[in-house]
Protein backbone atom coordinates (compact mmCIF):
# COMPACT_ATOMS: atom_id res chain seq x y z
CA UNK A 1 0.00 0.00 0.00
CA UNK A 2 1.32 4.16 -0.55
CA UNK A 3 -0.29 6.70 0.37
CA UNK A 4 -0.91 9.53 -2.91
CA UNK A 5 -2.47 12.39 -1.90
CA UNK A 6 -2.25 13.86 1.95
CA UNK A 7 -4.33 17.20 2.62
CA UNK A 8 -4.27 18.67 6.40
CA UNK A 9 -5.85 21.77 7.32
CA UNK A 10 -5.26 24.01 10.75
CA UNK A 11 -3.52 20.47 12.00
CA UNK A 12 -0.24 21.81 14.29
CA UNK A 13 1.71 24.88 12.39
CA UNK A 14 0.27 23.73 9.12
CA UNK A 15 -3.05 25.99 8.43
CA UNK A 16 -3.02 24.19 4.89
CA UNK A 17 -1.12 21.69 2.81
CA UNK A 18 -1.90 19.89 0.11
CA UNK A 19 0.62 16.89 -0.67
CA UNK A 20 0.78 14.52 -3.69
CA UNK A 21 3.04 11.61 -2.79
CA UNK A 22 5.27 8.15 -4.80
CA UNK A 23 5.52 5.37 -3.99
CA UNK A 24 9.33 5.62 -2.88
CA UNK A 25 11.07 7.35 -0.32
CA UNK A 26 9.98 10.74 0.11
CA UNK A 27 12.59 13.10 2.18
CA UNK A 28 11.57 15.83 4.26
CA UNK A 29 14.00 17.84 4.80
CA UNK A 30 13.95 20.73 6.87
CA UNK A 31 15.37 22.57 10.16
CA UNK A 32 14.34 21.64 13.67
CA UNK A 33 11.06 22.97 14.82
CA UNK A 34 9.60 23.74 11.33
CA UNK A 35 6.81 20.95 11.32
CA UNK A 36 8.96 17.98 9.48
CA UNK A 37 7.46 15.44 12.41
CA UNK A 38 4.29 17.20 12.20
CA UNK A 39 3.70 15.75 8.18
CA UNK A 40 4.90 12.34 9.85
CA UNK A 41 2.35 12.61 12.99
CA UNK A 42 -0.22 13.54 10.66
CA UNK A 43 0.04 10.17 8.55
CA UNK A 44 0.38 8.32 11.87
CA UNK A 45 -2.80 9.98 12.91
CA UNK A 46 -4.41 9.58 9.70
CA UNK A 47 -4.01 5.74 10.06
CA UNK A 48 -4.38 5.00 13.72
CA UNK A 49 -6.51 7.18 14.65
CA UNK A 50 -4.33 8.68 17.85
CA UNK A 51 -0.95 10.04 18.06
CA UNK A 52 2.50 8.70 18.91
CA UNK A 53 3.74 11.85 20.93
CA UNK A 54 0.69 12.98 22.78
CA UNK A 55 -2.10 11.45 24.09
CA UNK A 56 -3.95 15.24 24.69
CA UNK A 57 -5.81 15.57 20.89
CA UNK A 58 -6.15 19.28 21.77
CA UNK A 59 -2.26 19.53 20.24
CA UNK A 60 -3.34 18.49 17.24
CA UNK A 61 -5.37 21.68 16.57
CA UNK A 62 -3.98 24.54 15.13
CA UNK A 63 -3.23 27.43 17.78
CA UNK A 64 -6.99 29.14 18.41
CA UNK A 65 -9.04 26.61 15.75
CA UNK A 66 -11.91 25.02 16.60
CA UNK A 67 -10.77 21.59 14.85
CA UNK A 68 -7.99 20.16 12.66
CA UNK A 69 -8.55 17.91 9.57
CA UNK A 70 -6.35 14.95 7.89
CA UNK A 71 -7.25 13.68 4.55
CA UNK A 72 -5.64 10.97 2.60
CA UNK A 73 -5.67 8.92 -0.03
CA UNK A 74 -4.10 5.52 -0.86
CA UNK A 75 -3.48 3.02 -3.36
CA UNK A 76 -4.10 -0.58 -1.73
CA UNK A 77 -3.96 -4.33 -2.99
CA UNK A 78 -7.55 -4.33 -2.87
CA UNK A 79 -7.88 -0.64 -4.71
CA UNK A 80 -8.03 2.76 -4.43
CA UNK A 81 -8.91 3.96 -0.96
CA UNK A 82 -10.21 7.93 0.81
CA UNK A 83 -9.77 8.43 4.23
CA UNK A 84 -10.46 11.42 6.52
CA UNK A 85 -10.36 12.52 10.43
CA UNK A 86 -11.48 15.57 12.05
CA UNK A 87 -10.22 15.96 15.56
CA UNK A 88 -12.07 18.47 17.47
CA UNK A 89 -12.30 19.05 21.13
CA UNK A 90 -15.70 17.00 20.95
CA UNK A 91 -13.76 14.60 20.02
CA UNK A 92 -12.70 12.66 16.33
CA UNK A 93 -14.77 11.60 13.67
CA UNK A 94 -13.65 9.21 11.02
CA UNK A 95 -14.38 8.70 7.86
CA UNK A 96 -13.12 5.09 5.13
CA UNK A 97 -14.54 5.93 1.55
CA UNK A 98 -16.75 8.66 2.80
CA UNK A 99 -18.50 6.48 5.04
CA UNK A 100 -18.77 7.17 8.54
CA UNK A 101 -17.56 5.07 10.78
CA UNK A 102 -19.09 4.64 14.39
CA UNK A 103 -15.89 3.29 16.11
CA UNK A 104 -12.39 4.04 15.63
CA UNK A 105 -11.41 0.73 16.30
CA UNK A 106 -13.52 -0.11 13.29
CA UNK A 107 -11.62 2.41 11.44
CA UNK A 108 -8.06 1.61 12.88
CA UNK A 109 -6.18 -0.85 9.81
CA UNK A 110 -7.50 0.43 7.06
CA UNK A 111 -3.68 1.56 6.01
CA UNK A 112 -0.82 0.44 8.06
CA UNK A 113 2.05 2.23 9.33
CA UNK A 114 5.43 1.13 10.87
CA UNK A 115 6.80 4.44 13.07
CA UNK A 116 10.72 4.60 13.88
CA UNK A 117 11.59 7.40 15.93
CA UNK A 118 14.47 8.05 18.22
CA UNK A 119 12.17 7.20 20.97
CA UNK A 120 11.63 3.90 19.71
CA UNK A 121 15.21 2.99 20.29
CA UNK A 122 14.09 3.27 23.57
CA UNK A 123 12.08 0.50 23.29
CA UNK A 124 14.37 -2.11 24.81
CA UNK A 125 15.87 -0.15 27.96
CA UNK A 126 12.79 2.03 28.32
CA UNK A 127 9.92 1.57 30.57
CA UNK A 128 7.48 -0.96 30.45
CA UNK A 129 4.91 1.24 29.31
CA UNK A 130 6.83 1.77 26.15
CA UNK A 131 6.55 -1.76 25.35
CA UNK A 132 3.34 -2.38 26.01
CA UNK A 133 1.99 0.60 24.11
CA UNK A 134 4.33 -0.97 21.15
CA UNK A 135 2.81 -4.56 21.40
CA UNK A 136 -0.67 -2.85 21.52
CA UNK A 137 -0.90 -0.49 18.28
CA UNK A 138 1.08 -2.98 16.31
CA UNK A 139 -1.90 -5.55 17.15
CA UNK A 140 -4.10 -2.85 16.93
CA UNK A 141 -3.53 -2.28 13.00
CA UNK A 142 -3.84 -5.61 11.94
CA UNK A 143 -6.73 -7.04 14.34
CA UNK A 144 -9.79 -4.87 15.23
CA UNK A 145 -11.66 -7.18 17.50
CA UNK A 146 -8.22 -6.48 19.73
CA UNK A 147 -8.56 -2.64 19.66
CA UNK A 148 -12.13 -3.44 20.84
CA UNK A 149 -11.09 -5.84 23.51
CA UNK A 150 -8.52 -3.40 24.87
CA UNK A 151 -10.69 -0.65 24.86
CA UNK A 152 -13.32 -2.24 26.93
CA UNK A 153 -10.80 -3.40 29.05
CA UNK A 154 -9.41 -0.02 30.19
CA UNK A 155 -13.15 0.65 30.70
CA UNK A 156 -13.48 -1.71 33.00
CA UNK A 157 -9.93 -1.47 34.59
CA UNK A 158 -10.81 2.25 34.99
CA UNK A 159 -14.36 1.25 37.12
CA UNK A 160 -12.75 -1.81 38.89
CA UNK A 161 -10.23 0.99 40.57
CA UNK A 162 -12.90 3.78 40.99
CA UNK A 163 -14.37 1.00 43.15
CA UNK A 164 -11.67 -0.55 45.25
CA UNK A 165 -10.42 3.07 46.35
CA UNK A 166 -14.44 3.39 47.42
CA UNK A 167 -13.53 0.12 49.57
CA UNK A 168 -10.33 1.36 50.89
CA UNK A 169 -11.83 4.47 52.50
CA UNK A 170 -14.71 2.24 53.33
CA UNK A 171 -17.30 4.15 51.94
CA UNK A 172 -18.39 0.93 49.89
CA UNK A 173 -18.14 -2.65 51.78
CA UNK A 174 -20.67 -4.74 49.21
CA UNK A 175 -18.45 -6.66 47.56
CA UNK A 176 -20.30 -8.00 45.18
CA UNK A 177 -19.77 -5.50 42.53
CA UNK A 178 -15.50 -5.99 42.76
CA UNK A 179 -16.72 -10.13 42.04
CA UNK A 180 -18.61 -8.84 38.97
CA UNK A 181 -16.19 -6.06 37.54
CA UNK A 182 -12.99 -8.62 38.30
CA UNK A 183 -14.97 -10.94 35.75
CA UNK A 184 -15.77 -8.94 33.29
CA UNK A 185 -11.97 -7.56 33.35
CA UNK A 186 -10.37 -11.24 33.59
CA UNK A 187 -12.87 -12.56 30.50
CA UNK A 188 -10.91 -9.42 28.25
CA UNK A 189 -7.74 -9.48 29.98
CA UNK A 190 -7.86 -13.17 28.91
CA UNK A 191 -8.32 -12.78 25.46
CA UNK A 192 -5.43 -9.68 25.57
CA UNK A 193 -2.81 -12.02 27.16
CA UNK A 194 -3.63 -15.03 24.39
CA UNK A 195 -3.56 -12.36 21.79
CA UNK A 196 -0.53 -10.93 22.51
CA UNK A 197 1.51 -14.76 22.80
CA UNK A 198 0.26 -15.15 19.36
CA UNK A 199 1.52 -11.95 17.75
CA UNK A 200 4.96 -12.21 19.58
CA UNK A 201 5.37 -15.53 18.41
CA UNK A 202 4.74 -14.11 15.19
CA UNK A 203 7.26 -11.64 15.66
CA UNK A 204 9.85 -13.74 16.74
CA UNK A 205 9.86 -15.62 13.43
CA UNK A 206 10.64 -12.42 11.78
CA UNK A 207 12.95 -10.76 13.97
CA UNK A 208 14.88 -13.59 14.91
CA UNK A 209 16.32 -13.93 10.95
CA UNK A 210 16.85 -10.26 10.64
CA UNK A 211 18.92 -9.90 13.85
CA UNK A 212 21.04 -12.30 13.28
CA UNK A 213 21.82 -10.75 9.86
CA UNK A 214 22.11 -7.40 11.24
CA UNK A 215 24.39 -8.73 14.03
CA UNK A 216 26.54 -10.20 11.07
CA UNK A 217 25.37 -13.70 12.17
CA UNK A 218 26.96 -12.92 15.87
CA UNK A 219 23.55 -12.82 17.70
CA UNK A 220 20.25 -14.66 18.53
CA UNK A 221 17.58 -12.96 19.77
CA UNK A 222 14.67 -14.05 21.78
CA UNK A 223 11.71 -11.87 22.91
CA UNK A 224 9.88 -13.28 25.68
CA UNK A 225 6.73 -12.20 27.42
CA UNK A 226 6.02 -11.25 30.82
CA UNK A 227 2.53 -11.48 31.94
CA UNK A 228 1.55 -10.76 35.64
CA UNK A 229 0.16 -14.39 36.02
CA UNK A 230 1.83 -17.21 35.98
CA UNK A 231 1.02 -19.22 32.49
CA UNK A 232 3.56 -19.97 29.43
CA UNK A 233 3.45 -19.51 25.82
CA UNK A 234 2.13 -22.74 24.51
CA UNK A 235 -1.40 -21.97 26.82
CA UNK A 236 -5.31 -22.12 26.26
CA UNK A 237 -7.69 -19.48 26.58
CA UNK A 238 -9.97 -21.71 29.39
CA UNK A 239 -5.98 -21.81 31.65
CA UNK A 240 -5.63 -18.17 31.07
CA UNK A 241 -9.10 -17.20 32.98
CA UNK A 242 -8.10 -20.17 35.28
CA UNK A 243 -5.13 -18.17 36.15
CA UNK A 244 -6.77 -14.84 36.66
CA UNK A 245 -9.11 -16.43 38.95
CA UNK A 246 -6.46 -17.64 41.29
CA UNK A 247 -4.70 -14.75 41.47
CA UNK A 248 -7.23 -12.36 41.97
CA UNK A 249 -8.48 -14.78 44.59
CA UNK A 250 -4.89 -14.60 46.37
CA UNK A 251 -4.58 -10.66 46.09
CA UNK A 252 -8.09 -9.15 46.88
CA UNK A 253 -7.35 -7.58 50.34
CA UNK A 254 -4.23 -6.40 49.19
CA UNK A 255 -5.84 -4.85 46.32
CA UNK A 256 -8.31 -3.21 48.31
CA UNK A 257 -5.49 -2.05 51.01
CA UNK A 258 -3.86 -0.24 48.04
CA UNK A 259 -7.21 0.92 45.85
CA UNK A 260 -5.40 -0.20 42.86
CA UNK A 261 -5.91 -3.13 40.74
CA UNK A 262 -2.37 -5.05 40.74
CA UNK A 263 -2.35 -7.97 38.08
CA UNK A 264 -3.30 -7.45 34.26
CA UNK A 265 -2.00 -6.88 30.69
CA UNK A 266 -1.43 -3.47 32.09
CA UNK A 267 1.04 -4.51 34.32
CA UNK A 268 2.54 -6.87 31.76
CA UNK A 269 6.04 -6.62 29.98
CA UNK A 270 8.44 -7.79 26.82
CA UNK A 271 11.97 -8.67 27.65
CA UNK A 272 14.48 -9.22 24.73
CA UNK A 273 17.31 -11.84 25.14
CA UNK A 274 20.62 -11.53 22.86
CA UNK A 275 22.64 -15.03 23.17
CA UNK A 276 20.81 -15.88 26.12
CA UNK A 277 21.18 -12.76 28.30
CA UNK A 278 18.39 -9.95 28.94
CA UNK A 279 19.82 -7.33 26.53
CA UNK A 280 18.20 -4.32 28.47
CA UNK A 281 20.52 -5.16 31.81
CA UNK A 282 23.65 -6.66 29.74
CA UNK A 283 23.77 -5.47 26.53
CA UNK A 284 25.30 -2.89 24.90
CA UNK A 285 23.71 0.66 23.53
CA UNK A 286 24.37 -1.29 20.06
CA UNK A 287 23.34 -4.66 21.21
CA UNK A 288 19.69 -2.18 22.28
CA UNK A 289 19.52 -0.60 19.20
CA UNK A 290 19.91 -3.86 16.40
CA UNK A 291 17.15 -4.89 18.87
CA UNK A 292 15.11 -2.15 18.01
CA UNK A 293 15.83 -1.94 14.43
CA UNK A 294 15.41 -5.98 13.97
CA UNK A 295 11.52 -5.34 15.75
CA UNK A 296 10.58 -2.83 13.43
CA UNK A 297 12.03 -4.64 10.47
CA UNK A 298 9.94 -7.69 11.89
CA UNK A 299 7.05 -5.85 11.68
CA UNK A 300 6.74 -4.61 8.05
CA UNK A 301 7.35 -8.58 7.48
CA UNK A 302 4.55 -9.40 10.07
CA UNK A 303 2.05 -7.20 8.84
CA UNK A 304 2.87 -8.28 5.18
CA UNK A 305 2.42 -11.15 6.72
CA UNK A 306 -1.20 -10.72 7.70
CA UNK A 307 -2.67 -8.67 5.44
CA UNK A 308 -0.85 -9.13 1.82
CA UNK A 309 0.23 -5.63 1.76
CA UNK A 310 3.38 -3.75 2.84
CA UNK A 311 2.71 -0.85 5.39
CA UNK A 312 3.78 2.64 5.20
CA UNK A 313 7.31 2.95 7.05
CA UNK A 314 8.13 6.67 8.61
CA UNK A 315 11.56 7.10 9.51
CA UNK A 316 11.33 9.90 11.90
CA UNK A 317 14.76 11.85 12.60
CA UNK A 318 16.56 8.14 13.20
CA UNK A 319 18.69 7.96 10.23
CA UNK A 320 21.18 9.73 12.02
CA UNK A 321 21.22 7.58 15.28
CA UNK A 322 21.87 4.76 13.27
CA UNK A 323 25.69 4.01 12.26
CA UNK A 324 26.54 3.19 8.41
CA UNK A 325 25.78 -0.77 8.88
CA UNK A 326 22.64 -0.35 10.40
CA UNK A 327 21.87 2.77 7.69
CA UNK A 328 22.57 0.61 4.88
CA UNK A 329 20.54 -2.69 6.24
CA UNK A 330 17.65 -0.31 7.07
CA UNK A 331 17.66 1.31 3.39
CA UNK A 332 18.65 -2.57 1.03
CA UNK A 333 15.48 -3.72 3.22
CA UNK A 334 12.98 -1.32 2.26
CA UNK A 335 14.53 -0.39 -1.42
CA UNK A 336 11.84 -1.05 -4.16
CA UNK A 337 9.11 -2.55 -1.82
CA UNK A 338 8.17 0.23 1.04
CA UNK A 339 6.89 3.28 0.70
CA UNK A 340 8.78 5.25 3.23
CA UNK A 341 9.01 8.68 4.49
CA UNK A 342 11.85 10.42 5.96
CA UNK A 343 12.54 13.04 8.17
CA UNK A 344 16.27 15.01 8.59
CA UNK A 345 17.89 18.07 8.60
CA UNK A 346 20.10 17.09 6.46
CA UNK A 347 21.26 13.98 3.62
CA UNK A 348 24.77 14.80 3.45
CA UNK A 349 26.64 11.49 3.87
CA UNK A 350 24.19 9.06 2.89
CA UNK A 351 25.66 7.29 -0.17
CA UNK A 352 22.61 5.18 -1.05
CA UNK A 353 21.02 4.49 -3.90
CA UNK A 354 17.37 4.90 -2.55
CA UNK A 355 18.11 8.43 -1.28
CA UNK A 356 19.52 9.57 -4.26
CA UNK A 357 16.65 8.77 -6.02
CA UNK A 358 14.04 9.76 -3.49
CA UNK A 359 11.72 12.76 -3.53
CA UNK A 360 12.39 15.53 -1.60
CA UNK A 361 10.20 17.90 0.08
CA UNK A 362 11.43 20.98 2.05
CA UNK A 363 9.41 22.57 4.96
CA UNK A 364 10.35 26.04 6.61
CA UNK A 365 7.69 27.36 8.96
CA UNK A 366 4.52 25.16 8.35
CA UNK A 367 4.76 25.00 4.85
CA UNK A 368 6.13 22.59 2.83
CA UNK A 369 6.68 22.09 -1.11
CA UNK A 370 8.24 19.60 -3.64
CA UNK A 371 11.65 20.74 -4.33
Amino acid sequence: MFLTNLCLKNYRNYKSAELQFENKVNIILGENAQGKTNVMEAIYVLAMAKSHRTSNDKDLICWEEEYAKIEGRAIKRKGPLSLELIISKKGKKARSNHIEQPKLSQYVGNINVVMFAPEDLNLVKGSPQIRRRFIDMEIGQVSPVYMHDLSQYQKILQQRNHYLKLLQSNRHNDETMLEVLTDQLIELAAKITLKRYQFLDLLQKWAEPIHYEISRGLETLEIKYRPSIDVSEDVELSRIIEAYNEKFAKIKDREIDRGTTLVGPHRDDLAFDVNGKDVQTFGSQGQQRTTALSLKLAEIELIFSEIGDYPILLLDDVLSELDDFRQTHLLNTIQGKVQTFVTTTSIDGIEHEVIKEADIYKVVSGQIAKV
